[in-house]
């Protein structure tokens, strides 16, 4: 097998604590209300299109002409987007610091998030200045899981997929690079990662 060369992170669930019950859940009281109001109004589709380069203001204005009676929680949604942002998942971190001191490897991201929100992760978390490139959805106008993305990385970067593994959150993303030769690792949580890639003789036993 060929030997791993890069390791390509996601970022959002896997090194950052994004989750929008953490404003939400100060806008709505009853969970039945927050998961109706993520079904059908700030649903997660909505909020890949602007991953892949829709603007901000666009997509609000639409929903705000589609469902007025929920217009201040609509524009919370990116008025208030830092507080989505809880804080750094220490556990992975720590792995991808161990990494970089290695200097054994490439490290990159590649990350579905908004162009215009992107500057807020980067001004908190210094850990990203540590990888070696970071290819973002809603600048490049393309995301995962289409194949396009992961070969605007791939290509940029001179990579090779064979030698890389990528890490994800979303099976459908991980499914993905896999379909590219890709090796990757379905993340869940800092532990799990760190056994995986002790198994991939990436980090120490």
């Amino acid at each position: 097998m060929t030997e791993i060369k890069t390791i390509i992170f996601d970022l959002g669930a896997v090194l950052i604590d994004w989750n929008p019950h953490y404003l939400y859940e100060t806008i709505f009281e009853q969970e039945a209300e927050r998961h109706h109001f993520f079904q059908t109004v700030c649903t997660s589709d909505w909020n890949e299109e602007q991953d892949g380069g829709r603007s901000l203001h666009e997509a609000t204005e639409l929903l705000v002409t589609q469902f007025p009676h929920y217009e201040t929680a609509i524009r919370a949604f990116y008025g208030r987007y830092p507080e989505m942002l809880r804080g750094p998942i220490a556990g992975t971190v720590d792995i991808l610091r161990e990494l970089k001191e290695s200097g054994n490897y490439g490290l990159y991201a590649l990350t579905n998030w908004s162009a215009e929100t992107f500057p807020v992760a980067q001004e908190q978390f210094d850990f990203l200045t540590w990888f070696d490139g970071i290819v973002v959805s809603g600048i490049e106008k393309d995301r995962k899981p289409f194949a396009t993305f992961y070969h605007k990385l791939l290509r940029r970067y001179a990579l090779n997929p064979a030698e890389c593994l990528f890490i994800d959150d979303n099976l459908r993303n991980v499914k993905a690079a896999e379909e590219l030769g890709i090796r990757s690792i379905h993340f869940t949580e800092p532990a799990a990662l760190r056994s995986q890639l002790i198994q991939y003789d990436v980090l120490p036993e």
